[in-house]
């Protein structure tokens, strides 16, 4: 929903006009095998010359006049379900909705100041985008809360984890639902290790290891590394690039219940910027999952972003 949401009726209208037709999603249920029925308004034979070129054009109109309506429909009910859900988890008001992300991803640079090579994945803090949109980012998976996923699920918000095996490996079927929620998962060593400490062998074990796990685990072999506590040198993000990372996401900012940890002294979110937090509980915060995201979802809206999914910018 959140990718189709600036489609609207006059766009829809276009590509019918222009002969194109309307999306398969949006074609009304019998449509989209060429089988559905004219409404009873439309004659599919109207008098006059030139009556059956006609036909098919008033019966594609009609079909997206009716997919138009009852799209607008369906949106209008999610919004309201949003806009309630926004209310019952006590935010201030319904987050923005990310704009849909451009069909070309921005090319990644290393940031200033961090470790870059040929060959090497780039280290980001952010994503070089226009947009007023930030990402949120949770590691590790010790703290497995179905509050969080319900509460992100009814705010349509996404968010991408990454896995630490040593940790997450006590549940995995709950990162898969969070994967089928759209979330997306990716790795975080499997012991959480200070990599720098380690040799390149060892590190390379951390991070490979790890690949397999979640290939296994969630279906899909992770294209993104976090190293924990963000600590890394050459060494790591070769042998990342030797296990298919192609992307060393970092963080501009840390999430917690009671606060945000800035990394600019503006404290203010940038177009781009990718918000640390972790699966933690009330055992080791002053709050709760929930109270987190609530905190970080009043302040990014506040301050006019979005929250986006990541994994459709990089």
């Amino acid at each position: 929903m959140r990718r189709c949401g600036a489609l609207g009726g006059a766009a829809i209208l276009a590509l019918v006009c222009s002969g194109a037709g309307l999306p398969a999603f949006l074609l009304p249920a019998g449509a989209r095998d060429g089988d559905a029925e004219l409404p009873s308004t439309v004659d599919a034979n109207p008098p006059g010359k030139g009556g059956q070129a006609v036909a098919p054009a008033l019966r594609q109109a009609a079909r997206a006049a009716e997919a138009v309506a009852s799209y607008a429909d369906r949106l209008e009910r999610a919004e309201a379900r949003r806009v309630a859900a926004a209310k019952s988890w006590g935010l201030r008001r319904a987050p923005l909705r990310a704009p849909a992300p451009t069909k070309r991803k921005p090319k990644l640079t290393t940031e200033p100041g961090h470790v870059e090579g040929a060959g090497l994945p780039p280290v980001i803090v952010q994503v070089p985008t226009d947009e007023k949109v930030v990402f949120l980012t949770i590691d590790d998976g010790a703290e497995k809360d179905p509050e969080l996923l319900k509460m992100l699920r009814q705010l349509d918000v996404p968010f991408s984890g990454f896995l630490t095996d040593e940790v997450a490996r006590e549940d995995y079927g709950y990162f898969r639902e969070a994967v089928r929620d759209g979330a997306g998962m990716h790795n975080h060593s499997v012991s959480h290790p200070e990599l720098t400490r380690l040799t390149y062998t060892q590190q390379r074990e951390e991070i490979c290891r790890q690949q397999d796990t979640l290939e296994k685990e969630i279906g899909e072999r992770p294209s993104l590394f976090r190293p924990p506590y963000g600590a890394y040198d050459r060494d790591t993000l070769r042998a990342a690039a030797s296990c298919g990372v192609e992307v060393v996401p970092l963080w501009a900012e840390e999430a917690f219940p009671d606060r945000i940890e800035w990394g600019r002294s503006d404290r203010k979110f940038h177009p781009g910027d990718i918000i640390l937090t972790h699966f933690r509980g009330t055992g080791e915060w002053s709050g709760s999952m929930a109270d987190m995201v609530r905190r970080v979802l009043d302040t990014v809206t506040e301050q006019g972003f979005a929250v986006a999914r990541l994994e459709d910018y990089i």
